[in-house]
């Protein structure tokens, strides 16, 4: 059985995620913090696709929460590693950098990458280990480019994209991949609040990605055809950036 960890996998590109690599035929866990309700929905729509999934309830910001909840997985599935990791958890909490509250900074970097860290740590050796990993980091194209009002969430996810170029250098030789997908506005939760019909006019496409043609890309990097393809940033953007 192949295993593959989606973090903040309730909703939006997370779901979408879990869904598509579930009909690519991996056993899916399903991380969330505290929403259980649309993480069961997530599960029940994955088993009635005829796929497998199972919770992980735990916050990835957390090192000893984090530690326990994936060494308790390990003991309860002996002899099994988890094949492909995800991590996508992250929020948003915009303002200008002027404005800005210690929480709203540290949180976001917290969330995003100190989970990064965390996770990706206690998976990492068992990858090695079997000589077979895909680790797969959602980034933005705020990481990139870098958005006003996003200071705090543009230094995370430019943090993640260095990480992701030193570590697929580390563990290369172990055939184990690592990749960044760097999402431009995609339609979820969390650009709802977002001013679409003016933002799409900057967006070569005209129009919000999905967060299935984000999943596409995920699903490419976690399988056998990108065994050579690591250490990249690919961006899912509409042609923005």
């Amino acid at each position: 059985m192949k295993y593959a960890l989606i973090t903040g996998a309730s909703r939006g590109i997370g779901r979408a995620v879990a869904e598509r690599l579930a009909k690519d035929g991996y056993a899916v866990l399903i991380n969330y913090q505290q929403n259980d309700s649309a993480a069961n929905n997530v599960k029940q729509a994955i088993e009635a696709a005829g796929g497998r999934a199972e919770l992980l309830r735990f916050d990835v910001s957390n090192k000893q929460v984090v530690e326990k909840a994936l060494s308790e997985w390990s003991a309860r599935h002996e002899g099994e590693h988890i094949d492909v990791l995800v991590n996508n958890a992250g929020i948003r909490r915009d303002t200008l950098m002027v404005f800005m509250q210690d929480n709203d900074w540290q949180q976001v970097l917290d969330t995003s990458l100190q989970g990064f860290f965390f996770v990706t740590r206690c998976v990492l050796q068992k990858m090695l280990t079997a000589r077979h990993g895909r680790i797969i980091n959602i980034a933005s194209i705020s990481g990139v480019n870098g958005l006003p009002g996003q200071t705090n969430y543009s230094a995370a996810k430019a943090a993640i994209i260095g990480a992701t170029r030193a570590l697929a250098k580390e563990v290369a030789s172990r055939k184990v991949t690592v990749n960044a997908v760097a999402p431009g506005f995609i339609k979820t939760d969390m650009t709802a609040e977002l001013d679409e019909s003016s933002l799409k006019q900057m967006i070569p496409a005209g129009r919000f990605g999905t967060p299935e043609e984000v999943a596409a890309v995920v699903s490419f990097l976690a399988s056998d055809e990108a065994s050579y393809v690591s250490g990249q940033v690919i961006g899912v953007t509409g042609g923005l950036g």
